[in-house]
């Protein structure tokens, strides 16, 4: 196969690429709004039409909420390696709608006066112009070389946005079908326009959510105030103990199995030139917070943390109210990496706060979700094509990051498919996902497509 006819056939098709994406974001598939489920389904059903044009063997599939969709294509061969690849159809919802410069589900192009050009729309990115990066490489693909190099299996949520309520159920039920050799997932960024990135950790995620009740109701603060317990007085303490004067976590086991990054991956980091200046101060800050010891990349990408996401109790409205609250709530969140065990994490935080509860102090706990960190070896054979393919297409060395946040998929993939993934995405971190006027620049999304084409290349061969 002819790699570099295949990427002229991508630069001459790329408006008719643009179009079709075009007709993708036009359907408003916000799952988390029951008033869009018919157009959950109605993307769903676009890209069922748009596989099984390529030949692709696809359908959609129920689910109790939005349908996922399914979709093979076996034609490469026994003897090539079979990849599955995932993205979500679904988007996020579009409100505040007054602060969006054209309408959400109407896409246009923008040009800025440096030359670029960017997409506007809801899902422009995140995750349908990601999503269809690797549809227009396979399209590509197949119509200048008559087959894909390697065998394909496409899955897709409608639920991403919504929390993934089927995404467990669906993948036990389906392991057989689902279980390949690798995963291949894009959602997620380049290091900046000019440079890829494959990303090979995600950190887990535990959320707890804390109600700490004392008296039976509401006090006057003149008639009980330092005579009763105080919720919010024993609340505040105890989170305010949470760290230590070094930035540590002080729950105990805490750190408990957590390595430090390898000295191959520090030299990656390394080279990078993070500003962690202007990372900072882009949020109109100037000195790092946490661990005093770690570098601000280290914190956001390698470190475990423990945040106060939310506090509340007492009276908080317009004016003044002596009143002593009965009860005070926290929502907690740890961000986890790899080595740490979510539930033992929930179990050590709640003990902690069990052992600092005076007399008359009740405690309850809600779970808000867990699961753990993902990290990919950098050395395995897949990562070393992906990367060279990288390189061929962009002239540089992507570079090797982490991700602060999560995507619970890929740990799912690992604990019940047993395989592992390349991330491989090509938004930018100012692509405004989940926010008014989100966009995806055209060369991420042309060179997606491009980048696609060159890796399916490299784990055929």
């Amino acid at each position: 196969m002819s790699v570099h006819a295949v990427l002229s056939r991508v630069d001459a098709d790329f408006p008719n690429s643009l179009d079709r994406l075009f007709d993708f974001l036009r359907i408003p598939s916000i799952s988390a709004d029951p008033a869009y489920k018919d157009d959950c389904t109605r993307a769903a059903t676009w890209l069922v039409g748009e596989l099984t044009a390529l030949g692709f063997d696809a359908s959609v599939r129920p689910t109790p909420k939005h349908p996922m969709v399914v979709g093979h294509y076996t034609k490469a061969g026994p003897d090539k390696p079979h990849v599955l690849f995932y993205a979500h159809y679904d988007v996020q919802p579009v409100d505040p709608l007054d602060l969006w410069d054209s309408p959400p589900f109407e896409p246009v192009v923008k040009k800025l006066a440096d030359g670029s050009e960017r997409i506007l729309a809801r899902g422009a990115q995140d995750d349908k112009g990601q999503l269809m990066t690797f549809l227009e490489a396979c399209r590509a693909l197949i119509a200048e070389t008559g087959t894909l190099p390697v065998n394909v299996t496409f899955f897709s949520e409608g639920e991403e946005e919504s929390g993934s309520p089927s995404m467990i159920p669906f993948l036990e039920a389906n392991k057989e079908e689902l279980s390949v050799d690798v995963a291949l997932v894009c959602d997620t960024e380049m290091w900046d326009r000019k440079t890829p990135a494959v990303t090979t950790m995600l950190r887990g995620l535990v959320g707890e959510e804390i109600s700490l009740n004392c008296a039976s109701h509401d006090l006057h603060s003149g008639a009980f105030g330092g005579a009763a317990l105080n919720p919010l007085h024993v609340l505040t303490k105890i989170l305010g103990g949470l760290h230590d004067d070094q930035g540590r976590v002080t729950v105990p086991g805490f750190y408990d199995g957590v390595a430090d990054i390898s000295p191959d991956l520090r030299a990656n980091w390394d080279s990078l030139g993070f500003d962690a200046a202007a990372f900072l101060g882009g949020a109109g800050l100037t000195t790092p917070a946490g661990e005093v010891d770690r570098t601000v990349l280290e914190k956001i990408w390698s470190r475990p943390t423990c945040e106060i996401n939310g506090l509340a109790g007492g009276y908080a409205g317009p004016g003044f109210k002596t009143v002593l609250p009965a009860s005070a709530e926290a929502k907690v969140s740890f961000r986890l990496v790899a080595g740490q065990d979510p539930q033992k994490i929930r179990d050590a935080f709640r003990q902690y706060v069990r052992e600092r509860l005076p007399a008359d102090a009740k405690v309850e706990f809600r779970e808000h979700g867990g699961s753990p960190a993902v990290h990919l070896a950098i050395d395995g054979e897949a990562m070393g094509k992906a990367r060279a393919a990288l390189e061929a297409e962009w002239g540089k060395a992507p570079a090797l990051v982490g991700s602060g946040g999560s995507i619970p998929v890929v740990g799912h993939f690992k604990s019940i498919l047993g395989m592992d993934s390349l991330m491989i995405g090509f938004g930018l971190d100012d692509d405004r996902i989940h926010s008014p006027n989100e966009k995806y620049e055209v060369s991420s999304y042309h060179g997606g497509i491009r980048s696609w084409v060159r890796i399916l290349d490299a784990l055929a061969n």
